[in-house]
């Protein structure tokens, strides 16, 4: 049966085209008839989001907008991969690249923007590329796979984007941008250098005021030549200095075409069949590179189609960003000029640039470095032209303190902007469009994800949009996954990724970055972050003694009383005459009450006061002995049994392969206490099988358990695999424990880590993949070059002397 409804065919397949097709589904889904077609071989993707794919932080599947499905769901008739290259406007009729041709009723232009590429010599050469589809990022990921030197021309989002992903793939990356201030568009001069200053010291070069003469080379791209006569070798360019609308389809048509299309309010061109949107599009003499504006000309081109008829009036701007993972935002008119005053807050030590042009006591620009929390306030300020100047000493501050407080509740924030205030800039919904999905029954961040986008994207708006559920739906809220603690609204595997992805070295660093919402953190996440910022450094970052819990920062055991608990290492298991002698001099010269035999084999003393701890571990490293780390998130022990050496049963040497895995492992910083056993039959007189790592000794060779621990809820391991040598032991061990603290969240025994990934991932990650178990095992034994120093030598030493001093005694004076 013929279908009789009006047939829409929309010539483009991206961000733009399909939102147009999604606003129209949503007023009347029955409609028209629906044809695609896209120049790509995909579904529609998030543009947006290319970068994160460049900097292998997400994958093209993260990044679809709308799969498969979505078109089969909807009767859409997806022609991909097939760019349309002419419009019959008398016939009514498209063509594409194949030779099909399709009729249509109404027809949706929605090409977008093809990159500038500047008209110097070589610009054709192989290896010059631009960045704005997949067909890029391939080829960029193809470059950085053979390493080498990388010019990026133009340092605007783009560029910045592309170099910091190449930065990351491990190319050495030049930037060249011809104005003074990176990003001019969306900075001033003061938020430019803070960003070229923060780019630089991740090792990018930067250089500003720099003009492309030609890209030279033999057959390849070679290098850059600067007018100023400089050449900057490189393998790869990318150009990145712009974009225009792309037009030429529509001037091919006979389309009324100026800078862009022209179109009416109603998105309608100079023939009333034909209609455009997005970045080809230019409407009242503007043209429009930003998201919000092209959704706003989506909901007015829906409107239209279905005889509502409301109109795109415009639209003013704002641009909140992460560029390279720092923040910018950016509203208005910033240029300053006559009648303007500028209101500017600078913090040196925090990375963070305010300024807030005020005219006639409104609003009308505004630019934010670093934090960029009062973004959505100021921007709101300004489209309302709200009078500001009963604030106006305050305003700089931002809403907290404007409102007569201090720091303000973010639900407070929250609940005082307007319904039309914008929430994600990246997918143009506004306050009242997330309040309204919400109450349509969106009560969780992935619903409300699913449903109207917001948050869907770079998701630096997701607080925001956990406070709108929290203000609408009170107690209804689905939690989603559990936060790294309430400073934050990230979780502790988005902690991890983030600090490896933007290369961040420091606790203040990862909270200026990741919108902490306390200057300093709390007691649950400053131990987080430092365990992941000295796993992710090793031999680089400086370990933050304040953000270790007190047992961690005194090295001992606090006990009831005040004193404290000291367990020497014993490797194995194993102690002789010297070590004993020691430990029973140290008992009777501190008079310590107790000495306790623990289920480690280790001999625990007890009854140490804190200013003996120095002395204490002095007489035991005189006897050789070490820090048994009895105190930490580490390895504490690694039980055995006597093995072949002296029991009947035993099949291998236990004892001594026990001896060789603690001198492997000791010292190891984890996220929590980690215990290792190997026993020397299957009888299991070590307990094996309770340990975070067991080996079980056969006749064949070694039988390795992971993920078992005892006290209250006693876990047996899993068996992971069976290997022939006492290397190969070590090896996996090695690996085991390396991915364990590479992948674990702080505070995360082995037995709840290995219950949530499963142990096939586990097996997959260490038995299966020989390339990636070695390539653990060396970043293991690689952080172990710099954690293998005993702790108690260096007190002794006199660092950290303060730790260990009693207080002094207080004398009160009678009046």
């Amino acid at each position: 049966m013929d279908d009789v409804r009006e047939h829409l065919v929309v010539v483009g397949n991206g961000m733009a085209g399909c939102r147009a097709v999604e606003e129209l589904l949503a007023r009347d889904a029955g409609r028209y008839r629906v044809t695609i077609f896209g120049a790509e071989p995909y579904v529609n993707y998030n543009r947006i989001m290319l970068s994160p794919v460049l900097a292998g932080e997400k994958t093209f599947g993260d990044i679809v907008i709308n799969d498969w499905d979505w078109y089969g769901d909807n009767g859409i008739e997806l022609i991909a991969g097939d760019p349309v290259t002419g419009i019959d406007r008398s016939a009514r009729r498209v063509t594409a690249q194949s030779g099909r041709s399709v009729h249509y009723d109404r027809l949706l232009i929605a090409t977008g923007s093809d990159p500038f590429i500047i008209p110097v010599p070589g610009k054709d050469l192989p290896g010059v590329i631009s960045f704005r589809d997949m067909k890029d990022v391939d080829a960029m990921l193809d470059a950085a796979g053979r390493g080498g030197d990388a010019v990026v021309i133009g340092g605007g989002l783009l560029g910045l984007e592309a170099a910091h992903g190449l930065t990351l793939r491990g190319m050495k990356v030049t930037v060249i941008h011809l104005m003074d201030t990176l990003m001019e568009r969306q900075l001033d001069e003061a938020a430019g250098w803070l960003l070229k200053s923060a780019l630089e010291a991740r090792g990018q070069t930067i250089l500003t005021g720099a003009n492309t003469q030609a890209i030279y080379g033999d057959g390849k791209v070679e290098g850059v030549r600067l007018k100023d006569g400089r050449e900057i070798p490189a393998s790869l360019v990318v150009m990145a200095v712009g974009i225009r609308p792309s037009t030429a389809l529509a001037r091919e048509a006979g389309l009324d075409v100026n800078r862009g299309i022209r179109v009416d309010d109603h998105m309608v061109t100079s023939d009333p069949a034909i209609l455009a949107v997005g970045e080809c599009v230019e409407h009242d003499g503007n043209v429009y590179g930003l998201v919000a504006p092209l959704w706003d000309m989506c909901r007015s081109l829906a409107d239209g189609l279905t005889d509502r008829h409301s109109g795109y009036k415009g639209s003013v701007t704002s641009t909140k960003l992460k560029v390279a993972g720092l923040d910018v935002f950016s509203a208005g008119d910033f240029s300053g000029g006559a009648g303007c005053e500028d209101i500017v807050l600078r913090d040196a030590s925090r990375g963070v640039y305010k300024r807030v042009v005020v005219k006639d006591d409104r609003i009308v620009g505004a630019v934010l470095y670093g934090d960029t929390v009062d973004g959505g306030w100021y921007f709101d300020l300004l489209k309302r032209e709200e009078n500001v100047s009963d604030i106006r000493d305050l305003l700089i501050f931002g809403q907290g303190f404007a409102a007569g407080g201090g720091a303000l509740d973010p639900k407070a924030a929250v609940a005082a902007l307007s319904d039309d205030a914008e929430i994600c800039g990246c997918n143009g919904v506004n306050k009242g469009q997330v309040v309204a999905c919400i109450t349509a029954g969106a009560n969780s961040v992935d619903a409300v994800r699913a449903t109207c986008k917001a948050s869907a994207s770079c998701g630096s708006c997701t607080g925001i949009v956990e406070n709108l559920l929290a203000l609408t739906l009170g107690d209804d809220v689905q939690s989603g996954p559990k936060t790294m603690c309430k400073c934050t609204s990230f979780t502790h595997d988005d902690v991890r990724r983030e600090i490896v992805a933007q290369d961040m070295r420091s606790i203040p660093e990862v909270m200026q970055w990741l919108h902490w919402t306390t200057p300093d953190g709390c007691a649950s996440c400053r131990p987080a972050l430092n365990y992941y910022l000295l796993c992710a450094l090793p031999g680089e970052y400086r370990d933050d003694q304040q953000s270790r819990f007190v047992n961690e920062r005194t090295h001992a055991n606090i006990q009831k009383d005040g004193t404290y608990s000291v367990v020497p290492r014993m490797w194995g298991g194993l102690t002789n005459p010297r070590e004993l002698r020691a430990i029973a001099d140290v008992v009777e010269k501190y008079n310590a009450p107790m000495v306790k035999v623990t289920g480690g084999q280790r001999l625990d003393i007890f009854g140490i006061r804190g200013e003996d701890l120095p002395a204490v571990w002095a007489d035991l490293n005189a006897a050789g002995m070490v820090s048994g780390h009895a105190y930490g998130k580490s390895l504490r022990t690694v039980k055995t049994c006597v093995g072949s050496e002296w029991c009947r049963f035993g099949t291998q040497d236990s004892t001594g392969l026990g001896v060789k895995t603690e001198r492997m492992t000791w010292g190891s910083w984890m996220p929590h206490k980690f215990k290792i056993a190997v026993s020397g039959c299957p009888r299991n007189c070590a307990e094996a099988t309770i340990k975070d790592f067991g080996i079980v000794c056969v006749d064949s060779g070694y039988e390795l358990h992971v993920g078992g621990n005892g006290g209250i809820h006693v876990r047996a391991t899993d068996f992971l695999c069976k290997v022939a040598t006492e290397q190969e032991a070590l090896d996996y061990c090695a690996a085991f424990i390396q991915l364990y603290r590479e992948e674990a969240r702080y505070l995360e025994r082995t037995a709840p880590w290995i219950e949530r990934v499963g142990v096939d991932y586990v097996r997959q990650r260490i038995v299966e993949d020989d390339a990636g178990r070695e390539a653990l095992r060396g970043r293991f034994l690689y952080s172990q070059s710099f954690s293998q120093d005993d702790p108690w030598a260096e007190r002794v030493a006199g660092q950290h002397a303060e730790l260990h001093q009693p207080i002094a005694p207080i004398s009160i004076a009678a009046e």
